[in-house]
């Protein structure tokens, strides 16, 4: 499977955890009015949507740090196979609090 394969996968799973999971949210939406401070306080919509952006970059990143590791470690200069099927793993785990919130309230 080429690499922008998984590429998708993980950016799927991350704007479903960015937009669904319930522990993520509070914590992205308060980051974002930090963030701004003020400049979008008549923009609920625009503030809401910079916070599912901030989940789902947060579960990129947080999602890279094994395959990272792994990459380190067996000492590969380029992302390989391997190292992409981890970070598609990871960005699922962190996705699953997300998938059942999706469900619960019938997102799909």
């Amino acid at each position: 499977m080429p690499i922008q394969g998984y590429i998708v996968g993980i950016v799927g799973f991350a704007i479903l955890n960015g937009i669904y999971n319930p522990a993520l949210l509070p914590h992205s939406t308060g980051m974002a009015v930090v963030m701004t401070m003020g400049m979008l306080n008549a923009h609920v919509s625009v503030l809401v949507f910079i916070a599912y952006l901030l989940g789902a970059t947060l579960t990129i990143m947080l999602a890279g740090i094994p395959a990272a590791l792994y990459e380190r470690m067996s000492g590969s200069t380029e992302s390989t196979s391997t190292s992409m099927w981890i970070w598609l793993a990871c960005t699922a785990l962190l996705t699953l609090p997300a998938v059942t919130t999706f469900f619960r309230i019938g997102g799909f």
